[in-house]
């Protein structure tokens, strides 16, 4: 068969299935709306973990810990020590607070500043502040670095001072664990709408379906116009999940802008990237294809020619 011959039926078939969805408006409107919000779903949840993670400003800037050396540590040696703290795997950076320091930070920032004059001596340690590296950002390595500060004979104690960083991580790590769980449930669910949609078409199509196996229509030519159904079916449901998170988004913009104004942040809520719509009009016409050739070929099997 010549390749012109293949692309103009490839064409008419599709040309074909999409004028068999327009002859029935309310039910292929109805298919689109089950289809699009199956396909909304997972994609809002993977949009609010992105947009999470995009909120908090990186977990490797927000955490840190605070190293409390013991009281008998002079400025001098906490100095030294934050060079040799410097050097340890997964520290980005070491901040020396004296303490003279962290004693007027205690005094203008807690309202005890009378009661702090009566005192003889300053009785906060030098502390350092530690900033690790992104890559040792995790609940894992800051354990180990927590274990490596509180080891030498200098220290007194150490503190995580994001433990809710933690927390947040783990939480959104359990919501990307739900993204794919609901992806795989819905991608079900639209498998199941579409193949449903498309064994009823070919049962009303029986008839036709005979007669074209009957002039020597093979299965996959009669399969063709089915296989281009489910893809506009998924591609307009991808396209329907599309503007439902638009518009979700650009409600929420407005209020969200204001919210995070309030915490002093720059942050605006953001829509699907270019590589997350491709993907998401990619599966949709995926599942939509994959849907209706299951059903094709389950079917069309059991329809022959009368003699």
């Amino acid at each position: 068969m010549r390749l012109s011959t293949l692309m103009t039926r490839h064409v008419q078939s599709l040309f074909g299935a999409f004028g068999r969805l327009a002859r029935a408006p309310l039910a292929t409107a109805l298919t689109l709306l089950v289809i699009g919000i199956a396909l909304a779903l997972p994609a809002a949840l993977a949009l609010l973990v992105r947009n999470a993670e995009s909120a908090t400003g990186g977990f490797g800037r927000a955490v840190d810990m605070s190293v409390y050396l013991k009281s008998g540590i002079s400025l001098v040696r906490a100095r030294q020590l934050a060079v040799e703290a410097r050097a340890e795997p997964g520290v980005a950076a070491v901040h020396v607070i004296s303490a003279d320091e962290g004693l007027n930070q205690f005094r203008r920032y807690s309202g005890f500043g009378a009661a702090l004059d009566a005192l003889k001596s300053n009785p906060l340690p030098n502390v350092l502040r530690i900033v690790p590296q992104p890559r040792a950002s995790g609940a894992a390595a800051l354990e180990g670095l927590r274990r490596t500060f509180a080891r030498w004979p200098e220290v007194d104690m150490v503190q995580l001072d994001a433990q809710w960083v933690l927390r947040f991580n783990a939480m959104l790590a359990v919501v990307r664990r739900l993204v794919l769980i609901a992806a795989a449930l819905f991608g079900a669910g639209v498998l199941a709408v579409i193949g449903n949609t498309i064994r009823l078409e070919i049962l009303n199509r029986r008839d036709e379906i005979e007669v074209t196996k009957l002039v020597g229509g093979s299965n996959a030519f009669v399969r063709r116009p089915f296989l281009y159904t489910g893809v506009l079916y998924g591609l307009g449901g991808a396209l329907l999940a599309w503007l439902v998170l638009e518009g979700t988004v650009l409600a929420l913009h407005a209020p969200v802008t204001r919210l995070a104004t309030l915490y002093g942040s720059g942050f605006a809520l953001s829509g699907l990237a270019g590589r997350e719509l491709g993907g998401l009009f990619c599966g949709g016409m995926a599942l939509g294809w994959l849907g209706a050739w299951i059903s094709a070929h389950r079917h069309l099997r059991d329809i022959e020619p009368r003699a």
